[in-house]
């Protein structure tokens, strides 16, 4: 068989080379909402205008994004990726053996990081936002939550960017480029 024919699959139609993974709203958020983590992050004591308004466009973004999981396009929604745990694990154990599955949205791991990450950046925001009124004006222990929770989503930063350089490597594809692009080869 030539070389030509190779690429052809049964009914005479080569495969496409990417399919549309991400749509521009969840590659937007995601970008978005990394920049303005750390812009919050890393003005929480230095500049308070800018730390505080960071944080309400997290809760806006955030907002958005649980909206987008129930009526977003497929890869979008939550019950696209949203495993139970026995189905995480299981995932965890095949990706420390090297023989994990490939996902074309979300693997378990990573949606049950899109939900971690989401619940303690509410918890961030939700405590933040509590700061602000008189009825928790200065109370240590809002302020001891918010920060705690912003430190644990740093380490969730920390823990996602390492699986996403392991699951780009185990199956030879460039997550960091599908999340810009939204694009992944189909198979």
């Amino acid at each position: 068989m030539s070389a030509i024919n190779d690429g052809i699959e049964a009914g005479g139609e080569t495969p496409p080379a990417s399919v549309r993974v991400w749509d521009p709203f969840v590659r937007v958020f995601h970008w978005s909402l990394a920049g303005l983590f750390l812009l919050a992050y890393a003005t929480g004591d230095e500049i308070e205008n800018v730390h505080i308004a960071a944080g309400y466009t997290i809760a806006g973004l955030l907002a958005l994004r649980i909206a987008w999981g129930f009526v977003g396009p497929r890869n979008a929604r939550f019950s696209d990726f949203v495993r139970s745990p026995r189905a995480v694990l299981a995932y965890m154990r095949d990706l420390a053996l090297l023989r994990a599955p490939r996902y074309l949205g979300h693997n378990p791991a990573g949606g049950t990081m899109v939900v971690a990450l989401i619940v303690m950046l509410i918890v961030t925001c939700s405590t933040g936002y509590m700061m602000t009124t008189g009825t928790f004006w200065g109370a240590k222990w809002v302020e001891e939550v918010h920060e705690a929770f912003a430190n644990l989503t740093i380490g969730l930063v920390v823990v996602h960017a390492l699986g996403v350089l392991v699951a780009s490597f185990e199956h030879s594809e460039n997550l960091v480029k599908a999340m810009i692009t939204g694009r992944k080869r189909p198979s």
